[in-house]
């Protein structure tokens, strides 16, 4: 009996180091990827997976290991030779050339020519029709890349290196800003590449999506290879503790905490045409959720809350006193304070110090006769980056260095500095892998039961379900449901996101378990 021989690994990495002087990247990184499969590498940040997908792209070269693609030895010494050699990485935020024409976009660097030269613009138009064609999906190839939605510029890059004739794509967080309607645009497109023959990367923190999309998960914890398994054969629960190195038996740790008196009440909040007649409050020791689909309105109901947004009519009440509208430094005095849902772009100061970040907020606090010294600064800043565990190598540390989660803990700590009554938290844990995510959670039910009163927007229904005492739901700019804690559940809060109200009109709101301000 004779048997077929197996194909080469479409990418091979075994036992590969990478070190940036005395620190340690990658100290065994270890990965196999087959033809036609949709593999999935998970681990948490600064578990080594960004360092392995840059030496695969050129960017960064291996100190010892093997690496090989098709069975062939590389060494890339640039993007270039990576991209030539068949490989392509899809980026969560890809960087299109904005003035340009999505066709032109395909075929940067290589537009075909015809005679004379000259470049051969109809060739361009019918190979991106094609290609669009053999993707499934709608995009017009003439309109300018400015404005396109993120995941109609990841669809573009796809297209690129299937031109290229690409054999191994890496997406690396490529559903982190996408709306559920595109993430099943972009898995039908990734299986659809995995049935051609091609061997797909998938890196995400989510493991609903692993599960559903993924053949194989290979883990990696502290910069090694720790171990692979077929989707089939492992667990949600395994996954985590080879990730953590320990058993996480609760990746939600609420604690029960005593609901007091009203401290946030938004009463009648409208903004022409982003929401309308938003009622609601939030209690000392109370985690209210807010959950809904992508641009159902909530973070720009909490940028209204806070005063980085003005709106039309109704009032923000903060412990019966009115928070002045567009006034965020109102709010902030008032006891208010607001994690924003990008924290990169609003939420930290990139090029400056952990110490400046997390003082930044009180920085006229800490000044003597005008003057801040660094001494002030990192008193104050050592509470919040000791408390949070932030994981830096010193206070001066830049904190566009540092992993996500750690940046996360950064923001946080810059407005828990503050000592707010109320935090208002946007995505907490977008991004982040599930060791730090455990810790923010623990971290918001411990100030909830010292009194803090929290509204977390969240777009992760198990975080929302596991943390929230109870859960607001909006869909295009209203809310449709407040359900308790112990009534919520996924089909519930889903049906409220996605249906109309119960009295007929569309969005109105149902009514709500308890009156604003009862729960005292």
């Amino acid at each position: 009996m004779t048997t077929t021989p197996q194909p080469a690994p479409a990418l091979e990495l075994r036992d590969v180091r990478k070190t940036f002087g005395s620190v340690v990247a990658l100290r065994a990184g270890t990965l196999e990827v087959r033809p036609g499969s949709i593999h999935a590498l998970v681990g948490e940040n600064g578990a080594g997976k960004s360092t392995l997908v840059k030496i695969v792209a050129g960017l960064y070269r291996r100190d010892s290991g093997e690496f090989r693609l098709e069975g062939r030895e590389v060494d890339f010494g640039s993007t270039a030779e990576s991209k030539a050699a068949g490989v392509a990485v899809i980026y969560q935020e890809p960087t299109l050339f904005p003035d340009l024409t999505v066709t032109e976009n395909v075929f940067m660097g290589r537009q075909p020519t015809g005679r004379f030269g000259r470049i051969d613009r109809k060739a361009m138009r019918r190979e991106v029709d094609a290609l669009f064609a053999r993707l499934g999906v709608r995009i017009d190839p003439e309109r300018p890349a400015e404005g396109l939605s993120i995941a109609d510029q990841q669809v573009i890059e796809i297209a690129k290196a299937v031109s290229l004739d690409a054999k191994v794509l890496i997406m690396d967080e490529p559903t982190a800003a996408l709306s559920g309607v595109e993430v099943d645009r972009l898995f039908a497109i990734a299986r659809s590449l995995r049935d051609e023959g091609r061997a797909l990367v998938f890196i995400s923190h989510r493991f609903d999506e692993v599960f559903a999309l993924c053949d194989t998960v290979t883990v990696m914890r502290d910069g090694a290879y720790i171990a692979t398994s077929p989707i089939a054969d492992t667990s949600v629960d395994e996954i985590v503790r080879q990730m953590v190195g320990r058993e996480v038996t609760e990746l939600f740790p609420k604690q029960e905490a005593e609901i007091g008196q009203p401290l946030l009440e938004v009463d009648g909040l409208t903004s022409a045409g982003v929401f309308h007649d938003i009622r609601f409050t939030v209690h000392a020791g109370e985690i209210v959720g807010l959950a809904g689909l992508v641009g159902a309105g909530r973070s720009e109901v909490a940028r209204a809350v806070f005063g980085v947004d003005g709106y039309d009519t109704g009032r923000v009440r903060m412990r019966g006193r009115t928070v002045p509208a567009k006034n965020p430094s109102a709010a902030m005095r008032q006891g208010i304070a607001l994690v924003p849902e990008d924290r990169r772009k609003q939420g930290l100061v990139l090029e400056s110090s952990v110490a400046h970040n997390i003082t930044l907020a009180i920085r006229g606090q800490l000044a003597k006769a005008g003057i801040i010294t660094n001494g002030f600064e990192n008193t104050a800043a050592q509470l919040w980056a000791s408390r949070l565990e932030v994981k830096a190598n010193a206070l001066d540390t830049i904190a566009g260095t540092l992993s996500g989660g750690n940046q996360q803990k950064v923001v946080l700590g810059k407005w828990l500095a503050t000592k707010p009554d109320v935090l208002i938290i946007d995505e907490p844990t977008r991004g982040i892998d599930v060791g730090t995510k455990s810790e923010v959670h623990r971290l918001l039910s411990e100030l909830a039961g010292q009194g803090m009163g929290i509204l977390m927007i969240s777009s992760e229904l198990p975080e929302v379900l596991g943390m929230a005492d109870r859960v607001l739901v909006m869909r295009e700019g209203r809310i449709t449901a407040e359900i308790d804690r112990e009534q919520a559940t996924s089909e519930n809060v889903m049906f409220a996101a996605t249906h109309a109200a119960e009295d007929g009109t569309p969005g109105a709101p149902t009514p709500a378990p308890h009156a604003s301000g009862d729960r005292s």
